[in-house]
């Protein structure tokens, strides 16, 4: 593995992007204000595992491609923009349609942690981020294959951010819990969680 020095760069790094406010803890925080704290840990977890693919190819040279082939990351990118404005909207017309939050709890929390799987797995900026940051802190000399340390500091980068996803579910528990859980609480909450992703969906698309 690389040199101490190197390592505690490399942990001072992950800990600024990781807890810096920024996409994903917005998205997690819009499941977990639409849908409730377990919605919002199921969303994180799904987060976690789709960041842990990019991690994987990666290792493997594949997230290279996002690099050379522009028209596969373009087409990625507003696959995965149209995915979130699609979820956004359903959300805020299940608010509108009047299904009862509690009763489909469960299933929501489910389909938070595929709808976030998803939308991580669509999202070709965090291939570069792994293609981009993590060959700094790579050393080919070690003792230790080139793909393996791929593999151990993505595993921690993905770590630091699930942390840091972990905070911003905390926070919007936090605010809901202050609020309340009466009808009308709910349905803003939906409607401002829904809101969220169909905004963190157009900007998604519209980043060159």
């Amino acid at each position: 593995m690389p040199p101490l020095e190197t390592l505690l760069a490399f942990v001072v790094a992950t800990s600024l992007f990781a807890f810096m406010p920024g996409p994903a803890m917005a998205y997690v925080a819009a499941q977990t204000l639409a849908r409730g704290r377990r919605a919002g840990w199921m969303a994180t977890f799904g987060v976690s595992l789709g960041g842990m693919s990019h991690v994987l190819a990666a290792a493997a040279g594949l997230s290279a491609l996002f690099a050379h082939v522009p028209e596969l990351y373009a087409a990625l990118k507003i696959a995965g923009a149209l995915y979130l404005i699609w979820l956004g909207i359903s959300i805020v017309r299940s608010r509108v349609e009047g299904i009862d939050a509690p009763a489909i709890a469960p299933r929501s929390a489910r389909r938070a942690f595929v709808d976030s799987m998803v939308v991580e797995i669509l999202n070709p900026k965090t291939a570069i981020f792994f293609i981009a940051f993590l060959p700094q802190f790579v050393d080919p000399s070690a003792s230790l294959p080139v793909w393996a340390q791929f593999l151990v500091l993505g595993f921690v980068v993905n770590l630091f951010f699930g942390l840091g996803d972990v905070a911003a579910v905390l926070g919007a528990s936090y605010i809901m819990s202050r609020l309340g859980a009466d009808g009308a609480v709910q349905r803003w909450s939906r409607w401002i969680g829904g809101s969220l992703l169909v905004g963190l969906g157009l900007k998604l698309a519209s980043d060159r």
